[in-house]
C-alpha cells in the first residue's frame, strides 16, 4: 500500500490536492451550494471543515480547474468563469478586543486592496471594504466572490461582556451591511460561524441569506460520512487496524463508539468528526483528539450563566424553533451546546416537529465530562485518571460493586480538592444533587453510561448506570443511612423497570458523609 498522506493542520484546498494528501471528495456539494442562493450561511462546530470548504469555494470561484481534475465536479461545471475572491478568515480577531477587531480586519482588507492598487486607503474598516468590492468588480469587470469564515470569531470571544460585546457587534455590524449595499457587484457571498447574532446586519439586512446549516442536501458537506470511511478511507482503516493489531471490523466498530454520531438535519446520514478522524489515521492511534484542543471558554461560561443541569443531556427534546433563536436571546444553553457540536440530532417527530438531541459519541460524552469536572464540582480531572479510572473501570467490568464503590470513597476521600470541592458543595441546590453531579461526572469520564433523576411511575430514581449485561439503580442520601436508601429503592419500585430485559439489576444504597466529603457505607442487593 503507497504511503498515506494526512493533511494534518492544513485546511487549503489547493495544497492538499497539489501535494496528494488524503482528500474526501465532496465537490459535487460544493457545486450545489455554489449555485443554490447568492448569499449562503452554513453553520458547523469548530474543526469540522468549514475552513477547507471555505477554501475548496475560493479555488472554484477563481477558476483553478486544474486542481478540480479527476473529482465530481467536473460534470457538472462547464464554464470554470473566473471571479475575483475576497477571502477573510476571522479566527485571528480573539482575544484582542474591540482594537484588535478593526486591527486584524484592517491587515486582512490590506493585502487584498494592495492586489488592486489600493494604497494608504483610510476610513472604517466598512468603508474600506465597500472600495475594495467596487473595485474588484469595475477592474475585472466580474461580479465579486466574498467568502467570510468563523464570521462569529470576535463576537464569541466577548459574549458575556455586554459592554464589549455592544461595541464589537458595532464595529461588525458597520463592516456586513456592505454586503447589502454591494449586492449588484457580488456574485457569491458565503459566510460561516458556529452560532447566529441576529441583530447583526449579516443576519437583519441580509434578508435573502440562505441558512443551509439544516438542509438535508448539505448535511455532508462538512464531515465524514459513514459511506465515506467505507468507501475513501477504507486503506485508512486497514493501517490502523494493523497498528493497534485488531480486525478491521473491531477498528471500525471503535471509530464509530468514539467519533461518529453527528446529524446535521432530521434527514442525514450519520457524520463522523473529521478533525478527530483523521488524527487518529495519521497517529494510528485512537484517542479524543477534538478535546485535546479544549473545551471553548465562551461555552462554559454559557452554561454556567443558565445554570445548565448537565446530568440532563440525553433525550432532550425541543421545538425545531430553537435551533434559529439567536446567541443573544438565547434563554438556555441547549441551542449553543448543538452548535458547538457537544449535543446532537438523535430523532426527529414529523407532526410534532420536535427534535430529539443527545450526546454524540463516547469522545465528547468523556471529554465534556472531564472538561467540566473542575467547572461544576471542584475536582481537578487529571487527578481522576491516575490509578483510581483504572481500578474503578476494572472493578464495573468484573461485576464487583462493592470494590468499585470502595475505590470511589478512597477516591474522593484522599484527593487534595477539598476547598474547591467543599465550594461547589456550598453552592449546590441540594447535597445530594451535587453528588448526582459528581457521581454522573465521573462516571461519564470512565466511559460509563450513567443517567440521573431517571423518570419512572413512582417518580424519580436518583441514578441508573448501564454496564454489559448489568444495570445498578442508585439512591443517594446524606442525611439517612444505606438501608434507608435501599428501602427507598424497593418501596417506590425503582428497580422494577429494569427487571424485564436480560441484565442483572442490582440495586445500590449508598449513604454520603458530607463532613467527610466521602462514601460513609453502602448496601448491595442483586435483583
Amino acid at each position: 500500500m503507497n504511503e498515506r498522506k494526512y493533511p494534518i493542520g492544513i485546511q487549503t484546498f489547493s495544497e492538499m490536492i497539489r501535494k496528494k494528501y488524503v482528500y474526501v471528495d465532496k465537490t459535487d456539494l460544493v457545486w450545489r451550494m455554489a449555485n443554490s442562493a447568492k448569499f449562503t450561511f452554513l453553520s458547523r462546530p469548530r474543526r469540522f471543515g468549514k475552513s477547507l470548504l471555505s477554501s475548496t469555494l475560493h479555488s472554484y470561484f477563481a477558476g483553478e480547474k486544474e486542481l478540480f481534475e479527476g473529482l465530481k465536479i467536473m460534470p457538472l461545471e462547464q464554464e470554470w468563469a473566473v471571479y475575483p475572491v475576497l477571502h477573510f478568515d476571522l479566527s485571528g480577531t480573539k482575544h484582542g478586543g474591540t482594537q484588535g477587531v478593526v486591527d486584524e480586519i484592517g491587515r486582512l482588507l490590506r493585502r487584498m486592496e494592495a492586489d488592486y492598487g489600493i494604497t494608504g486607503a483610510s476610513g472604517s474598516i466598512g468603508m474600506r471594504f465597500a472600495t475594495l468590492i467596487e473595485k474588484a468588480y469595475t477592474q475585472t469587470n466580474r461580479q465579486v466572490v466574498v467568502i467570510i469564515d468563523e464570521y462569529d470569531a470576535p463576537l464569541l470571544d466577548v459574549l458575556h461582556n455586554d459592554q464589549l460585546l455592544a461595541e464589537v457587534r458595532e464595529v461588525m455590524q458597520e463592516f456586513y451591511q456592505r454586503l447589502k449595499m454591494c449586492e449588484p457587484m457580488i456574485r457569491f457571498c458565503f459566510i460561516t460561524g458556529i452560532t447566529k447574532f441576529s441583530q447583526l446586519s449579516i443576519f437583519s439586512t441580509l434578508n435573502n441569506l440562505k441558512n443551509v446549516s439544516m438542509l438535508p442536501e448539505f448535511s455532508a458537506i462538512c464531515g465524514i460520512t459513514e459511506s465515506e470511511l467505507c468507501h475513501d478511507l477504507r486503506p485508512d482503516m486497514e493501517l490502523l487496524a494493523e497498528a493497534e493489531g485488531c480486525t478491521v471490523e473491531e477498528t471500525h466498530r471503535q471509530l464509530k463508539e468514539l467519533y461518529d454520531g453527528y446529524h446535521f438535519s432530521r434527514n442525514s446520514e450519520e457524520t463522523y468528526n473529521p478533525f478527530s478522524l483523521i488524527n487518529a489515521f495519521s497517529s494510528r492511534e485512537t484517542r479524543p483528539y477534538w478535546f485535546d484542543t479544549g473545551t471553548p471558554t465562551f461555552l462554559i461560561r454559557q452554561m454556567q450563566y443558565f445554570h445548565t443541569d448537565i446530568t440532563q443531556m440525553e433525550d432532550i427534546e425541543v421545538p425545531a424553533t430553537a435551533f434559529d433563536r439567536p446567541t443573544e436571546a438565547m434563554t438556555d444553553a441547549l441551542p449553543l451546546l448543538y452548535q458547538s457540536g457537544y449535543l446532537t440530532i438523535k430523532d426527529y417527530d414529523r407532526i410534532g416537529q420536535v427534535y430529539t438531541l443527545a450526546i454524540p459519541n463516547q469522545e465528547v460524552r468523556i471529554g465534556f465530562t472531564e472538561g467540566l469536572l473542575p467547572t461544576y464540582v471542584g475536582i481537578d480531572s487529571a487527578k481522576v485518571q491516575v490509578g483510581f479510572a483504572l481500578k474503578f473501570w476494572r472493578a464495573l467490568k468484573q461485576r464487583d460493586i462493592d470494590r468499585a464503590m470502595r475505590e470511589m470513597q478512597a477516591y474522593l476521600a484522599g484527593i487534595p480538592y477539598v476547598e474547591g470541592f467543599k465550594k461547589k458543595l456550598a453552592e449546590a441546590a441540594t447535597a445530594e444533587g451535587f453528588y448526582e453531579y459528581t457521581f454522573y461526572l465521573i462516571f461519564n469520564m470512565l466511559n460509563v453510561y450513567a443517567r440521573t433523576q431517571v423518570k419512572c411511575f413512582t417518580g424519580r430514581i436518583d441514578m441508573v448506570v448501564h454496564m454489559p449485561n448489568n444495570t445498578y439503580v442508585f439512591e443517594l442520601k446524606t442525611s439517612a443511612s444505606s438501608g434507608a436508601a435501599l428501602r427507598q429503592i424497593d418501596d417506590r419500585g425503582n428497580a422494577l423497570p429494569y427487571q424485564t430485559g436480560s441484565d442483572d439489576v442490582v440495586k445500590v444504597g449508598v449513604s454520603i458523609d458530607t463532613a467527610t466529603m466521602t462514601l460513609k457505607e453502602w448496601v448491595i442487593l442483586t435483583c
